[in-house]
């Protein structure tokens, strides 16, 4: 179960990425304000999901205790 959670994190720290340079990208091009907003919205839930799917993992697999 913690690889499957560990594989989850690991796509959740990718959706990370790709929203905020799309946030990025649309703040540099000068577009919609409510734009950014939305993918800073969208950045702060898939941020929080990722580190809770990272504490599952931890917790799953004992923290790396042997």
């Amino acid at each position: 179960m913690g690889g499957f959670t560990g594989i989850l994190a690991f796509l959740f720290m990718g959706a990370v990425v790709l929203v905020l340079i799309r946030g990025l990208w649309n703040m540099l091009k000068g577009g919609s304000a409510n734009t950014s907003n939305k993918l800073m919205q969208a950045r702060v839930i898939l941020q929080a999901v990722a580190v809770a799917l990272i504490m599952l993992t931890l917790w799953l697999t004992g923290g790396g205790r042997g």
